[in-house]
């Protein structure tokens, strides 16, 4: 009996020294995570202001994400996002499969470009893709569940390679997204990257056009060019 009180005991001690660390590291390990394993993922700059997550029940926010687009397009940015609350199973933390119960992405500026090849959204995609194929993320060992992960409010733009940088306002509906990786026991990160990525590329393409884009823009710039020539006349 004595022994297995001193198993106890040791072992308490530790799941204690584990739960004193991580609440005072899981919000520099979050950001660096999200700066490190995204830019390597989607092949784009992400960095990220700051993670807080409170030790206490999980919840937290993570302050002004930014996503870049892939060498190759104009734009600013593919996601820029000034607010992410967030709500995390504490006692997953320790394990190999973290459940993340809430992601609440509010109001993102998201500008959807399309290149000379593909839009900067399949480029994401292709390089996620690539990379959820190597070995690293495959062997990343801890996986993901998210109960829910929705985008609300978003400001969506539009533009081509024609356009050079320039966009026009287009909308976008809420996106709901409910246990990602569930019935497979867990994603990795990068297949979870695919989903959202998936799921935003979804929408925006039922959202625009870009033949109809490059029509009116067309039209548009007949009509300036005709007011042009009639100044002369």
């Amino acid at each position: 009996m004595k022994k297995l009180a001193a198993v106890l005991l040791l072992l308490a001690a530790a799941i204690g020294a584990v739960l004193f660390w991580l609440s005072g590291n899981i919000d520099g390990l979050i950001k660096d995570a999200i700066a490190n394993y995204g830019s390597a993922m989607t092949q784009a700059r992400v960095g990220v202001d700051a993670v807080k997550i409170a030790p206490a029940d999980g919840k937290g926010s993570i302050s002004n994400l930014s996503i870049g687009n892939p060498a190759g397009f104009k734009t600013a940015h593919a996601l820029k996002v000034g607010q992410i609350d967030i709500e995390l199973d504490l006692a997953s933390v320790a394990k190999d499969v973290v459940v993340i119960r809430r992601i609440a992405i509010k109001a993102p500026d998201v500008i959807y470009e399309k290149g000379e090849a593909m839009t900067n959204f399949d480029a994401i995609q292709k390089n996620i893709a690539s990379y959820v194929g190597a070995a690293d993320d495959k062997k990343a060992g801890r996986k993901l569940i998210v109960e829910e992960l929705t985008i609300r409010d978003a400001k969506a733009q539009a533009s081509a390679a024609f356009m050079n940088g320039k966009t026009v306002s287009v909308p976008l509906p809420d996106i709901i997204l409910k246990n990602l990786g569930k019935a497979k026991g867990g994603i990795t990160p990068g297949e979870l990257g695919q989903e959202v990525a998936g799921a935003l590329k979804g929408k925006l393409s039922n959202a625009v056009s870009f033949d109809r884009l490059m029509k009116s823009t067309g039209e548009a710039l007949d009509k300036a060019g005709a007011v042009v020539k009639g100044l002369f006349k």
